[in-house]
């Protein structure tokens, strides 16, 4: 998770809303992302989808089975659908959403597990305080740069 944390903060660097993922299979990083939405024009650019991608592109295929997504914030519904699709076996995540999360937050889990026939396994609140504290300054210091 420390791994996906520091991909957050290149993502604040950057200014883009600070979330960060890595993906992992047998003790090896084999794709990391952080959000690139501003950077790249892209509302589908969110870190679990650049992770994901990142390490399908290393291993030359779109399963991901035996590998694990971390990632600093509970997944929205489109990365969760995509985490699905690429067939991931477990999902570790550290703060949650209150307003996006589809994991625990809003929970689809007992349609999407009907529907893929699974679900990932899920551990949730690996360092929540800090990937917390984290995206909590960056709103912070957005709605302070937006008032008159």
């Amino acid at each position: 998770m420390q791994a996906a944390y520091q991909e957050a903060l290149k993502a604040l660097d950057e200014g883009e809303v600070p979330i960060g993922a890595i993906v992992e299979k047998k003790g090896s990083i084999i794709g990391r992302g952080y959000n690139r939405i501003e950077q790249l024009g892209d509302a589908t650019a969110h870190a679990e989808i650049i992770a994901i991608t990142a390490a399908a592109s290393g291993l030359s295929t779109w399963r991901l089975d035996g590998c694990t997504l971390y990632v600093t914030i509970e997944p929205c519904i489109m990365c969760l659908g995509a985490l699905l699709h690429s067939r991931i076996g477990a999902i570790v995540y550290g703060a949650r959403d209150p307003r996006l999360g589809a994991i625990d937050t809003h929970r689809y889990r007992e349609e999407l597990e009907g529907a893929y026939g699974f679900f990932p396994a899920i551990t949730e609140g690996i360092l929540a305080r800090e990937c917390s504290q984290v995206l909590s300054a960056f709103f912070r210091d957005l709605r302070m740069k937006k008032k008159p």
